[in-house]
């Protein structure tokens, strides 16, 4: 029985380039070396394995019998290959390696997010790990998880994107803001606000979800767009525009009295945070590390809330 060396995994993961590429010329750009050595690479296999694996020549490339089943057989290794480094990977209590992390802006006033706690898990686990952050709009997060710029986003994603997978975290609360100034914002106080004149208010929506803000507020168009938290802030503070904000972040304002939430019960609303994820055959293992961190984290934050709602109220 052949003893496999890695000169052998090296030789055969040429031989399925060739393959795949349909034969030596079509394979030199994809292995970039020239097809000279392509062929001492595969007469050298051929050597190695005493069979014979293909016919080139002027009829061109056509696999053997004999290369059929070597193709089929190293297919099935690598494969196994892939699955033993992924297994033994997530094993390792000490995980090395640069995680591409992207989020959406002004998140940091949200207690009930579950990235905090993630990472310190995460970078808890050896001194090897680093975390590269991004900040963007959905879709700009979405559009780097498919291309391969970041490994994991986490935000309100309204449109699913074929092409990733979507876990469901937790649920962010939004309401219905206006600043000092506004002429709501005396009848904010005793919800003494009609309807119509929140339609006809200037309305700041966001990008992302604009028809859904319109639609929320019975209103044909936006005053504004706002591609961020932190835009849509400022022009609720001006006074002029009224718009939706997470309530997490609304809230120191709120406490200065320098904005008012109009209409809880009516305006009021759970955006859902999600972790989107490119769909892949191969999960790289410090992705797989922090997912399950992310998740553990996620669920000691429910599980303090779920303790919280069932712990009976204290006796006067």
């Amino acid at each position: 029985m052949m003893q496999l060396q890695d000169v052998d995994l090296k030789l055969l993961r040429v031989f399925m380039h060739v393959v795949r590429c349909g034969g030596f010329s079509a394979a030199q750009a994809t292995l970039n070396v020239s097809q000279s050595t392509i062929s001492e690479q595969m007469t050298t296999l051929e050597t190695r394995l005493g069979l014979k694996l293909c016919e080139r020549g002027r009829g061109g490339f056509r696999l053997t019998e004999h290369g059929l089943a070597t193709y089929e057989a190293a297919q099935r290794l690598q494969v196994a290959v892939e699955a033993f480094c992924m297994d033994t990977d997530a094993l390792k209590q000490h995980i090395a390696g640069r995680l591409y992390l992207g989020i959406i802006d002004n998140t940091v006033t949200d207690s009930a997010s579950p990235l905090p706690r993630a990472l310190q898990k995460f970078v808890s686990r050896g001194d090897d790990v680093h975390v590269d952050v991004y900040v963007g709009t959905p879709a700009e997060l979405e559009e780097r998880v498919l291309d391969g710029r970041l490994h994991v986003a986490i935000g309100h994603f309204p449109i699913h994107v074929p092409g990733l997978t979507y876990t469901e975290l937790y649920l962010e609360p939004d309401g219905l803001y206006c600043g000092k100034g506004n002429p709501l914002f005396e009848g904010a106080r005793d919800n003494g606000i009609q309807t119509e004149a929140i339609a006809t208010s200037r309305i700041a929506a966001r990008g992302y979800l604009q028809q859904h803000d319109l639609k929320m507020l019975s209103a044909s168009k936006a005053a504004a767009t706002v591609d961020n938290v932190e835009a849509q802030a400022i022009l609720i503070l001006s006074g002029a525009y009224i718009g939706f904000l997470p309530n997490h972040y609304a809230a120191r304002w709120v406490q200065r009295d320098e904005m008012r939430r109009i209409g809880p019960e009516q305006f009021g609303m759970q955006s859902p945070f999600c972790a989107a994820t490119r769909r892949a055959a191969a999960v790289p293992s410090i992705l797989q590390a922090f997912m399950v961190d992310l998740q553990e984290a996620w669920q000691h934050e429910h599980a303090g809330e779920a303790a919280t709602e069932k712990r009976p109220a204290r006796r006067k």
